[in-house]
C-alpha cells in the first residue's frame, strides 16, 4: 500500500474534531486511506457505504443506529448520496461532543459542500485528498511515468498503455454520465464531454469563457455550470491571477488545467511518453502537472496565483503568503534552461527573492543567478521547506 502524506494531518483532526471530512474525486483512495487509519483510531470503528444496500438497510432508522453507536467513531462513505443525514449528524455532535465522532467521505460537489457548511459549521474540518503526488511514489516511479500516467492509484499502477486509456475513458464517462444527472443538472453529457476535450486542448491557457461558448455552441450559464461542477469535483483547476497593488495592466482572468496529467494525456490520446514529447500540449501539461504536485504536496502552506501582464511578462505560478509574493516559479522541459526577459521582469515586479525553473529530468539543483534556481521537483520541495517554515 502506497502511504499518503496526508495520514498523519486526519488523524490530527481526528483527534480534535467531532467530524472530519476527506473530499476529493472518485477513485482518489479515500476508502483506501480512511481503512488504513482504523488501526490508529483509539475508538472501535465502523464502516458504512451508502452505496452498499446492505448498509443502508443499517441506517433505516439513522436516529436509533447514531444513538447505539455513540461511542464508536462512524465512517460514512459516499455521504452526497443521503444529504437528508446531515441534519441528524449536527444533532448527535451536540448531544455528545467528542473528538472522531464522524468521519465523512465523498465526492466534492457543491450541494453537499453547502450542506456540510450551513449544518456542520464548527464542528467540522475539511481535507482534500488528491490523486497520489510525486513525493508519495518516488522510490516506485520516475517523474516521467508519473507525469504520463497521472496520480489516480488504479491507473499509475497499470503498465499497459491500452488498458491505462480504457480506464480513464471509463472513468470520465462514469463522471459525465452518472454523477452530473444525480446532481440535478440538466445538461447532456455530450456537451460535459465535448467541454472536457476543449479544456485538454486549452489546458495552462487563460480560460476566455466567451470563446468556449461559441465553439461549444452552449450560453454563458450551461458552461458556468458545467466549469463549477468539474472545479467541484476536482476535474479542472482555475488558477486565479494576482493583481494586488501592482500598477500595470494585467490578466484578470484565470487559466485552466486539467487537475489530472493522466487523464489530461487519455483525452488528448496521448498513450506513451514518446508520444508526449512530440505533442505540441508537451509544455503547458508539464505546467499543469508540477501545479499540482507544489498545491498537493504544498497545501494551506501558500496561496497560489498566476501573473501575467497585458504585454506578456508572466510567470506560470507565484507563491503568496498573506497576499505577499514570496517565489516565482517556471516550468520548462528543456535541458538547459535559460533566464528569460519575461521571468526577470516578472521578478522585479513583484520583488521575490526564491525563484525556481522546474524541469523533468533529474538534475541537481543550481543556481543560475543569485534570485533563481533551476530544479527538478526533489530539488524543488528541498529548497522550499525552508521557505515555508518561515
Amino acid at each position: 500500500m502506497i502511504y499518503r502524506l496526508l495520514s498523519k494531518e486526519v488523524l490530527n483532526s481526528i483527534e480534535q474534531f467531532p467530524s472530519v471530512a476527506i473530499l476529493g474525486a472518485r477513485q482518489t483512495g479515500k476508502t483506501t486511506l480512511a481503512k488504513s487509519l482504523l488501526p490508529e483510531v483509539t475508538r472501535e470503528t465502523l464502516y458504512i457505504d451508502l452505496e452498499d444496500s446492505i448498509d443502508l438497510n443499517r441506517l433505516t432508522n439513522p436516529q436509533l443506529f447514531f444513538t447505539n453507536n455513540r461511542d464508536k467513531c462512524i465512517i460514512l462513505d459516499e455521504i452526497q448520496r443521503m444529504p437528508e443525514l446531515f441534519p441528524l449528524l449536527r444533532s448527535h455532535i451536540d448531544r455528545y461532543r467528542i473528538p472522531g465522532r464522524f468521519i465523512l467521505l465523498g465526492s466534492a460537489n457543491p450541494h453537499l459542500l453547502k450542506l456540510t457548511s450551513e449544518t456542520l459549521a464548527g464542528r467540522i474540518v475539511y481535507t482534500e485528498l488528491t490523486g497520489i503526488n510525486i513525493l508519495e511514489v518516488s522510490d516506485i516511479f520516475s517523474t516521467e511515468v508519473h507525469w504520463l500516467r497521472g496520480g489516480f492509484p488504479e491507473p499509475l499502477q497499470i503498465e499497459d498503455d491500452d488498458r491505462r486509456n480504457k480506464w480513464h475513458t471509463t472513468f470520465l464517462r462514469t463522471i459525465t454520465e452518472r454523477d452530473i444527472p444525480l446532481m440535478g443538472l440538466t445538461i447532456s453529457t455530450h456537451s460535459v464531454w465535448q467541454c472536457l476535450q476543449f479544456l485538454a486542448y486549452l489546458s495552462g491557457n487563460v480560460l476566455r469563457k466567451s470563446n468556449l461558448t461559441r465553439d461549444l455552441e452552449l450560453t454563458h450559464q450551461k458552461l458556468s455550470l458545467i466549469l463549477d461542477y468539474l472545479e467541484s469535483a476536482y476535474l479542472i483547476r482555475r488558477l486565479m491571477p494576482y493583481y494586488i497593488n501592482i500598477s500595470k495592466r494585467l490578466v484578470k482572468s484565470p487559466k485552466v488545467y486539467l487537475r489530472d496529467s493522466g487523464l489530461l494525456h487519455s483525452v488528448l490520446s496521448i498513450r506513451s511518453f514518446n508520444d508526449m514529447l512530440g505533442n505540441p500540449i508537451c509544455g503547458n501539461s508539464w505546467e499543469g502537472y508540477t501545479i499540482e504536485q507544489i498545491i498537493s504536496v504544498l497545501g494551506q502552506k501558500f496561496e497560489y496565483f498566476f501573473y501575467r501582464t497585458q504585454d506578456g511578462t508572466e510567470c506560470d505560478l507565484l507563491l503568496c503568503r498573506n497576499s505577499k509574493p514570496l517565489a516565482c516559479i517556471e516550468m520548462k522541459i528543456t535541458v538547459n534552461p535559460k533566464r528569460t526577459k519575461s521571468l526577470t521582469t516578472a521578478i522585479r515586479d513583484l520583488r521575490t527573492k526564491n525563484n525556481f525553473i522546474i524541469v523533468p529530468h533529474r538534475t541537481d539543483s543550481y543556481q543560475i543567478s543569485y534570485d533563481l534556481m533551476v530544479c527538478d521537483l526533489h530539488g524543488f520541495f528541498n529548497e522550499i521547506k525552508k521557505l515555508a517554515s518561515c
